[in-house]
Parts: structure tokens; C-alpha cells; sequence
């Protein structure tokens, strides 16, 4: 309760900060925001590769890996799916019309023109340390999957345990440090809160897009708080204990806008807050950051659809079916990194020739749509490792 205390007066404070836009005050929270995002992304790619290198050579030997494995894959799939139904529904219920004067918006919008061949032909890296560098989230995890496994399969017990040992305490290393910054993490919600709060403050006119971005943002709600948690709840898992044992990971998630960089904090807050298994959480969590991606999968699903009614593509029962499939296989390839979903969906618009000034007028209010995501997408993470843990405990 303290904790909570503690985050609710530093959520407060920089509520206040950004709002009354003094210059002194938002100059040092920009600072400490910029502080903790770069530690956040110095640890984040590491923690990734060692979670899963531990997880493959230190535990579940054959069957038990390849069972949390699968149920991963089936209930990321599931989870992803029914995000992006859940906007299609709100689609069509709450109808969001064109914008206006379309014809008059300039804003340009850089988008990817790489295509999907491509795409997966970038996953595999040409160098191990570029990987890490570059933060490519796939490519790390290609390569740690690799090497787990090449580990296990080392036959000299002596190098075999001498490397298992050495990867074990680098990574029991990185894991006090991420103790040592949630301890300290109220500092970097201040500076979080405050420098978004700014960002809203300078915000658009969103010229008749209100329903748009209400579809976007009641999909996230829905999903977050009435899907996951009846799924919980069917699985016998309490979704009040196990949202309040994740806050930590989701405050990170929702002002860092990277469920990458808020991992650390993640698997943390999941085995001391909610006694989850390292076998499933340093396995599991890692996985659910790249594939798992509820939020994204409804932004895409939505942003496309709307794009196209704009520029007026004919949208029928086949082209939704469609797109809500497009969108969740888009998501599951997309890196939890910010601005991943909205670039994604570029990428998507340009390959099928459509216009998109559009995007330009959503890119300004995109930054509180990615909080929401991003949150969505490690709650979800969070509640496919709970429901996992269960299963691993009933065997």
C-alpha cells in the first residue's frame, strides 16, 4: 500500500509539473525522464537474451519446454485475436465518420517501404553485436534461442557448467540492478508523467476524429479490463491480485511506451509480487514481449480500416475477417518498441497504395494511444504467464 502511496504522489506530482509547463521544473523532468529511458534501454535487450538463455539450459528439459512453448504460442494467438475482434465490434458500433476536408491535410509521414520478405530477412542478423545495439528484439531473441540451446547440447560437463554458471550470475546482476530501479522508480514516474502531460498540453484539434481515437481506446479498456480478467477468472487466477502484484511493470509500460524496455520490471514484479515460476516467467515473459501484442493488433486493425473508409475503400464483412487477421499475425511481428504499431501500420497503408495525410493528423495524438498499448500489451503478457505458471504448478 505504501508503494501505491508513493506512485500516486509522484503521478500527481507530475501531473501538476506538466500542466502549469514551468520551465525549470519540466527541464529537469525531461532530464530524469531521459535518465531512465536510456537505463531502461541499456538493460533491456540483456535482460531478453538471458532470460531466455537461462530458461532453455537451466530448465524444462525437452517435454516442459516444449510445453510452455505451446501454450505460449496458443494463448498469445488467442489473446491477439480477440483484441483486434474486440475493435472490429467497436468499429461497427460506434462508426466513426471521415474526416473532413481531407484533401487539405499536409502532414507528411515517414513510412517503411520495406516489404514483408524483406522484413524477416532483417530478423536474422549479420552481427551478434549490431543486434543488441540496434535493439532488434527478434534478432536478440533468434540469437538466445540459438545459443540456449547450442548450451544444452555442449557435451564437456566442466564448460558446459562452467558458461551455465557464468550466465546465471550475469543475469542474477542485472536483476539487482532492476531492484535497485524500482526502488528508486517513483523518481522516473515524475518525469514520465510530467513530460507526457506536456506533450497533451500541446496537443491538435482532432477534426471530427473523436470516435476514431474512442474505438482505439475503448478496444484497450475492453480488453484490459473485462477480457483478460474473465479469462483469468475461468482459469481460477484472481485478475484484482494479479493487476495490483503487476503495477509496477504496467506504470513503466504506460510512460516508457516500450514493453521491451519495461521487461526488467516485469518478470520482477511477477515472481516476488505473484510467486511465478522463473521457469515460466524468464521464458514466457521474454517471448510475450515480441509476440504478444493485444494493444497493437487493435491500434492496426482500426487505424487501417478507418484509413481506407477515408479514401473511400469499400469495407465489407470479408475485408474486416481479413483485416482483423492481418492485423493480429502484423502484431505478433511487430518489436514492443514506441511508435512500432504506428509505423506498422504505414507500412500496411503504403503497400496497398492508399494515401495516408491521414496519419500525419494522427501522429500528434499517437503518444497517449501508445501509453495505452503498451500497458495493454504487458498486462496481457502478465496474464499469459499467470494462466502458463498454473498450468506448469497442475502438472
Amino acid at each position: 500500500m505504501n508503494k501505491l502511496y508513493i506512485y500516486g504522489l509522484s503521478i500527481i506530482a507530475g501531473l501538476v509539473s506538466g500542466y502549469f509547463n514551468i520551465p525549470v521544473v519540466v527541464d529537469v523532468a525531461k532530464f530524469i525522464s531521459e535518465i531512465f529511458i536510456r537505463i531502461f534501454k541499456c538493460i533491456s535487450m540483456p535482460v531478453v537474451s538471458l532470460s531466455v538463455i537461462v530458461a532453455l539450459v537451466c530448465y524444462g528439459e525437452g517435454k516442459d519446454t516444449s510445453r510452455i512453448w505451446k501454450k505460449a504460442l496458443q494463448y498469445t494467438g488467442f489473446t491477439t485475436i480477440v483484441a483486434a475482434s474486440v475493435s472490429a465490434v467497436l468499429y461497427w458500433f460506434l462508426n466513426p465518420p471521415s474526416v473532413p476536408h481531407l484533401s487539405n491535410a499536409t502532414s507528411s509521414v515517414p513510412v517503411s517501404t520495406t516489404g514483408y520478405a524483406q522484413y524477416f530477412l532483417e530478423i536474422i542478423p549479420d552481427s551478434i553485436s549490431k543486434a543488441f545495439i540496434d535493439h532488434k528484439v527478434l534478432s536478440v531473441l533468434l540469437i538466445s534461442v540459438i545459443f540456449g540451446f547450442a548450451i544444452r547440447y555442449i557435451t564437456e560437463t566442466k564448460i558446459k557448467e562452467t558458461l551455465t554458471y557464468c550466465i546465471q550470475g550475469i543475469h542474477s546482476i542485472l536483476f539487482s540492478v532492476t531492484k535497485f530501479i524500482v526502488k528508486v522508480l517513483p523518481i522516473g514516474m515524475f518525469g514520465f508523467v510530467s513530460v507526457s502531460m506536456q506533450e497533451l498540453n500541446n496537443g491538435t484539434d482532432l477534426q471530427g476524429m473523436g470516435r476514431y481515437f474512442l474505438v482505439i481506446i475503448l478496444a484497450n479498456i475492453v480488453q484490459g479490463c473485462v477480457v483478460l480478467p474473465i479469462w483469468l477468472l475461468t482459469k481460477g487466477i484472481n485478475p484484482l491480485k494479479s493487476f495490483k502484484g503487476m503495477a509496477p511493470a504496467l506504470s513503466i509500460a504506460l510512460f516508457s511506451k516500450s514493453s521491451s524496455g519495461a521487461l526488467p520490471v516485469t518478470i520482477q514484479s511477477a515472481e516476488q509480487n505473484l510467486n511465478v515460476n522463473p521457469k515460466v516467467s524468464r521464458f514466457v515473459l521474454p517471448l510475450c514481449t515480441t509476440i504478444n501484442m493485444n494493444g497493437c493488433a487493435a491500434f492496426i486493425f482500426t487505424t487501417v480500416i478507418y484509413v481506407m473508409q477515408n479514401y473511400g475503400v469499400t469495407i465489407d464483412f470479408i475485408t474486416v475477417v481479413t483485416w482483423i487477421v492481418i492485423a493480429s499475425l502484423a502484431a505478433i511481428g511487430n518489436a514492443g518498441v514506441p511508435m512500432g504499431c504506428f509505423f506498422l501500420s504505414a507500412s500496411l497503408l503504403s503497400s496497398m497504395n492508399i494515401p495516408m495525410p491521414l496519419l500525419g493528423i494522427i501522429l500528434p495524438i499517437y503518444s497517449v494511444v501508445d501509453m495505452l498499448e503498451t500497458s495493454l500489451n504487458v498486462w496481457s503478457d502478465s496474464c499469459v504467464t499467470l494462466v502458463i505458471n498454473k498450468h506448469v504448478k497442475s502438472q
